[in-house]
């Protein structure tokens, strides 16, 4: 049974990092269309920012579920949010440092990209 709910719940948030790549996907080619390619680019960059690590934190915080492994839940959560932080921290670190993306486009898909799981209840009907 705890394996059906880690995946119900694994499914769940993955459905919520679809969305966010979707949504990132379309403001970069936003960007791009509208203001070239350097700005396209680092929109495209700031959506990957949000959602590799949103996508990695799913994956190790919905490895386990149920009431006897409690523990193991709790653990993975903490896990997964330190590993989600220092993913992000290190890929705006490449962002600026290596790339030396525009700054505007990059935050704002972040930013917009991360705004998703927000609102998320219009989109997705619970079960």
């Amino acid at each position: 049974m705890s394996n059906v709910l880690a995946r119900r719940g694994r499914f769940s948030a993955y459905k919520l990092v679809w969305l966010q790549a979707a949504v990132a996907g379309g403001t970069s080619v936003l960007f791009f269309v509208l203001w070239g390619a350097s700005y396209g680019w680092a929109a495209l960059a700031g959506g990957f920012i949000a959602v590799l690590p949103n996508f990695v934190f799913a994956t190790l915080a919905f490895a386990h579920a149920g009431a006897s492994a409690s523990k193991k839940v709790v653990l993975a959560f903490f896990f997964g949010e330190a590993v989600k932080l220092l993913l992000t921290i290190v890929l705006f670190a490449l962002a600026f440092g290596l790339l030396k993306l525009e700054f505007l486009p990059l935050f704002f898909t972040y930013a917009l990209s991360l705004v998703v799981p927000w609102t998320a209840p219009l989109y997705f009907k619970q079960n």
